[in-house]
C-alpha cells in the first residue's frame, strides 16, 4: 500500500505529455457504499463520493466516455462487469461505513470482495472514502476497526477525490495527501453530476446525497466527523448549481445530508444564519422546480436552544420548501448525564427535550391540513386547509441514541427510557428512534474504550430495545402516521410472506407492507392501516370497494375474512356508507367506490 508515489508533485500541474496521458485513460469507479454520520450512500441513495471523483478526473482531462462507474450490487449482478475492474487503467473504489446499519436497497462491500477488486485490477488501484478511518469485520455496532490497505496500491488518507485528481495529474505516479479546498467541491460536483446516469436506481429510484459544509464544532467522543475538522461551508450559488446539474441529468430526489448540522449552514460553524438557508432552499426549489423529494439529515439540538429564535426562523424556511417526511436526526445520543460528561456529549436531556418542542411547533404540521400555513394562499390552485388527503407532517426530530459509550451503567437505560417516555407523553412526535452500540475508530477518544462496554452490555441492550419498540415507537408511529395517512410513490421494492414491501425516497422513510404480491419496481400511492414498531401496513390510495382484493380488505382493522366475504359478494356499492361496515377507523379518509362495470 501507497499513500503517495516516487516523484509526486501535487499541486504543481500536469505537463503536456500527461495531459495527454489522462485522455487516453480509461478509469473505472467502484461504489462500495458509505455511511457516516453525516453522510449516506447505500441505494437508492448515492453519496457525494462518486460524482466528486468523476469530476475529478474530468478536471484532471480524462474524457467523461472512459469513466465507467459500477455499485458494488451492479457487479454481484452481472459478473461481466468485473471486466470493467480488469482492464482499467485506473481502478477506484470508494466506501466505508463508520456507523453501523441495516439496509433494504442495497449491500455494502465486505472487506474480502474489496479485496477482490484490488486483485483484479490489472491497472493502478486506488481506495478512498470513510473506509481510510478503519475496516471491521461487519458492519455492525459493538466493534472495533484497524486500518487496512486491502492489497490496493494507494489508499487516500485525504479526500479522495484530491487524490484521484492529483495521481492523474502526476501519470498514476502518485499523489499528496491533502484535503480538497471549496473552489475544488464545487467544480468537481457539477463536472461529476453526469455519473449518476451510470447508476442502476436512475433516474426514477435515486435519491442524491448534496453536501453543504463538512467538520463539526464539537468533540463527540465516539464520532469520525471532528476528523474532517471545523465546519467549512460550501456558499449557496454552489450547492444550488451542484442541483441544476443533477437535475439536467434525471435526478428529482435530493438530500442535503452531508452537514453536521443544517441549521448551522452558512454561519459561523454554531449560530444559525436564516438568510444562508433561505438562499439555499429557495435557490434549489428554482433551479428543480420540478423536484420531488428534498430532505435534510442532521440537525443539532444545542443550536435550537442556544439560538431559538433565529432556529426557529431556520426551521420555518425549510418547512416552507421541503416536501413532507422530513426528519431532522438529533444526536442525543444519551440522556445519562454521567455519559454526556464522559464523552464531551453536547446536549442535555432536557435541552434536547426543548429542541424536539420548537421542530414541533415551527414543522410539524402537515400540507392541506388544518396547520397548514401556506395552504389559504396557495397559488397553483392546490386544496385550501382541511381538504386534502392527510400526508406526513412536513418535518419532524429524529432522536439518535447511542450505546457503549464510555461511562454507561444500567441507569442510562433507564434514563433513555424516561426521556422517549416524556416526549411521547407530553403529545409530540419524533418520527424516528434510532438505537446503535457504538463503533470504535482510531482518532477518536472511543479508540482507547472500544466496543468492550458494549459487549458486556449486550442482553441489557437487547431488552431494552425491544421495550422501547413495544411502548414508544409503535404508538408514536401511530401518532406521526394515523390510519388514513397518505404516502404517495411508494417504490415497491420485494415480496415477503405474501406481501410486497415498499419506500418512498427520502430521509428514513417508512417501511410499508402492503398485501398481495405486486409487480415491483413500479410507484403506487398507499393509505396507511395498521402500524408496527418502525413499519406500517397499507393499502392502495384510494381502495376501491367495489374492486379491492381479500387481502386489501382483511388488512383494514375491523374486517376479518367474514366481513371482506361479504362485502365482495355483495358488490357493487354506490357509497362506502352503504357497506355498513363496523370498523376502528375513518373509512372515508382512504375509501371510494367506483361505478361497477361488468365485464362484456
Amino acid at each position: 500500500m501507497t499513500d503517495s508515489g516516487p516523484g509526486s508533485a501535487a499541486g504543481s500541474g500536469p505537463a503536456s505529455g500527461t495531459e495527454r496521458a489522462s485522455e487516453g485513460l480509461s478509469v473505472t469507479i467502484v461504489d462500495g457504499y458509505v455511511d457516516e454520520p453525516a453522510h449516506f450512500g447505500v441505494p437508492p441513495y448515492i453519496s457525494t463520493y462518486p460524482r466528486y471523483t468523476a469530476g475529478a478526473l474530468v478536471d484532471a482531462g480524462v474524457p467523461r466516455e472512459q469513466i465507467t462507474y459500477h455499485t458494488i450490487d451492479g457487479l454481484r449482478d452481472e459478473p461481466d462487469r468485473w471486466r470493467d475492474v480488469d482492464e482499467a487503467d485506473l481502478m477506484i473504489y470508494l466506501g466505508g461505513m463508520t456507523v453501523p446499519g441495516k439496509y433494504v436497497g442495497g449491500t455494502p462491500a465486505e472487506p474480502d470482495e474489496v479485496r477482490k477488486l484490488a486483485w483484479t485490477a490489472n491497472g493502478t488501484s486506488l481506495m478512498g472514502g470513510p473506509v481510510k478511518f478503519g475496516v471491521g469485520d461487519e458492519n455492525a455496532g459493538a466493534t472495533e476497526t484497524e486500518r487496512q490497505d486491502l492489497d490496493f496500491d494507494f489508499v487516500a488518507k485525504g479526500d479522495v477525490e484530491a487524490a484521484v485528481h492529483d495521481l492523474v495529474e502526476s501519470g498514476l505516479e502518485g499523489f499528496n495527501n491533502r484535503m480538497r479546498d471549496v473552489d475544488e467541491v464545487s467544480r468537481w460536483a457539477q463536472q461529476g453530476a453526469f455519473v449518476v446516469e451510470q447508476h442502476p436506481n436512475h433516474p426514477d429510484y435515486l435519491i442524491a446525497e448534496l453536501e453543504t459544509s463538512r467538520g463539526c464544532a464539537y468533540r463527540c467522543s465516539f464520532c469520525t466527523e471532528p476528523l474532517y475538522g471545523n465546519p467549512t461551508f460550501r456558499p449557496p450559488p454552489t450547492v444550488v448549481g451542484e442541483v441544476d446539474a443533477l437535475a439536467d441529468y434525471g435526478v428529482k430526489h435530493f438530500r442535503i445530508g452531508r452537514q453536521a448540522d443544517i441549521l448551522a449552514y452558512g454561519g459561523d460553524g454554531e449560530a444559525p444564519n436564516p438568510d444562508a438557508l433561505r438562499q439555499l432552499y429557495g435557490g434549489i426549489r428554482e433551479v428543480a422546480p420540478d423536484l420531488e423529494t428534498l430532505h435534510l439529515d442532521n440537525m443539532n439540538p444545542i443550536t435550537i436552544v442556544e439560538w431559538p429564535e433565529q432556529s426557529r426562523e431556520g426551521i420555518r424556511i425549510i418547512a416552507e420548501h421541503n416536501t413532507p417526511g422530513d426528519t431532522a436526526a438529533f444526536g442525543l445520543e444519551s440522556a445519562d448525564p454521567l455519559v454526556q460528561e464522559e464523552n464531551n456529549l453536547n446536549v442535555t436531556a432536557e435541552e434536547c427535550f426543548e429542541a424536539v418542542k420548537i421542530v414541533n411547533e415551527e414543522a410539524g404540521w402537515r400540507p392541506g391540513g388544518p396547520d397548514d400555513p401556506t395552504a389559504d394562499s396557495s397559488a397553483d390552485g392546490g386544496p385550501t386547509a382541511g381538504t386534502a388527503p392527510r400526508h406526513l407532517p412536513k418535518l419532524l426530530p429524529g432522536i439518535n441514541l447511542l450505546h457503549g459509550l464510555k461511562g454507561e451503567r444500567e441507569e442510562t437505560y433507564q434514563h433513555n427510557r424516561e426521556f422517549l417516555q416524556r416526549v411521547y407523553d407530553e403529545g409530540y412526535m419524533l418520527r424516528r428512534i434510532n438505537i446503535r452500540q457504538v463503533m470504535s475508530f482510531d482518532g477518536t477518544d472511543m479508540s482507547d474504550t472500544g466496543a468492550e462496554i458494549a459487549n458486556e452490555h449486550k442482553k441489557l441492550f437487547k431488552r431494552y430495545k425491544q421495550q422501547v419498540r413495544e411502548e414508544i415507537d409503535n404508538p408514536m408511529l401511530e401518532r406521526v402516521a394515523p390510519p388514513g395517512t397518505v404516502l404517495s410513490d411508494v417504490h415497491l421494492e420485494y415480496h415477503q410472506d405474501g406481501r410486497t414491501f415498499g419506500r418512498q425516497l427520502g430521509t428514513y422513510p417508512l417501511l410499508v407492507g402492503i398485501p398481495g404480491e405486486r409487480e415491483l419496481g413500479r410507484t403506487i400511492d398507499v393509505a396507511v392501516v395498521d402500524h408496527g414498531y418502525r413499519s406500517v401496513t397499507g393499502v392502495p390510495y384510494p381502495l376501491d370497494l367495489n374492486g379491492a382484493s381479500m387481502d386489501e380488505l382483511t388488512a383494514i382493522p375491523g374486517v376479518g375474512d367474514r366481513t371482506a366475504g361479504d362485502i365482495v359478494v355483495n358488490r357493487p356499492y354506490d357509497s362506502v356508507a352503504a357497506a355498513e361496515l363496523e370498523t376502528t377507523i375513518d373509512l372515508d379518509e382512504f375509501v371510494t367506490t367506483q361505478p361497477f362495470e361488468p365485464a362484456d
